[in-house]
């Protein structure tokens, strides 16, 4: 029997889910486990209905404070539950799905797009390799769709056809808008842990702006 579970290092395990088993969600990190009060809120922090996005709010006997930095942890507390800065949303069966990271939202004329969809369509192409789906600035809409893809050894794709690809499935305002290629021999650049570092990898699409990203 195979489990999966959700959680942080400030947090601990607090979803959990029997992979494959008879009410498994795919896609789901699971329903909550005991101990654990959990809530979803918004910008205004209230509480959103199932099926919208919202901060996922942690609540537990063993929350973690970071080292001498009563600063950080003060930002990420909210009346006793604690935010590690991913959004989620939960169906109406109490299964919750992470959607991604605060600071990797996209806001694209005040839509809010999570870029995991996005990444998802551009590498079911047999050409890709490997993605980064990010928002960078545009003068119209504040931020628009971009992807950088690693492409397979020997592969051959255009920007607009990888585009076109994406647009089969996605919505107008999620497929990317432009698309910049890894050279050949380089590739993406990830932690230790195999995660990517998407931080280094738009920096420079925001270093003319002045802009915290």
């Amino acid at each position: 029997m195979l489990w999966e579970f959700y959680g942080a290092t400030e947090t601990g395990i607090n979803h959990g889910a029997q992979a494959g088993g008879p009410a498994a969600q795919p896609g789901s990190c699971g329903t909550a486990v005991p101990g654990q009060e959990i809530r979803l809120v918004d910008a205004a922090g209230e509480d959103v209905p199932d099926g919208e996005p919202g901060d996922l709010m942690v609540r537990n006997s063993w929350l973690a404070e970071y080292y001498q930095r009563p600063d950080a942890t003060g930002k990420s507390l909210h009346d006793g539950f604690f935010s590690v800065g991913d959004v989620a949303y939960r169906d109406a069966e109490g299964y919750y799905f992470i959607c991604d990271r605060r600071i990797d939202m996209v806001i694209s004329g005040g839509v809010n797009i999570y870029p995991p969809r996005s990444r998802r369509r551009c590498t079911r192409t047999p050409s890709v390799l490997d993605a980064a789906v990010f928002g960078v600035p545009d003068e119209q809409w504040g931020e628009s769709v971009k992807a950088v893809v690693q492409l397979r050894p020997d592969a051959m794709v255009t920007e607009e056809e990888l585009i076109a690809f994406c647009d089969e499935r996605l919505a107008g305002y999620k497929k990317p808008r432009s698309i910049d290629f890894v050279p050949l021999n380089s590739e993406l650049p990830r932690d230790a842990a195999g995660k990517l570092l998407k931080r280094k990898i738009r920096e420079p699409y925001w270093a003319a702006t002045g802009r915290l990203i």
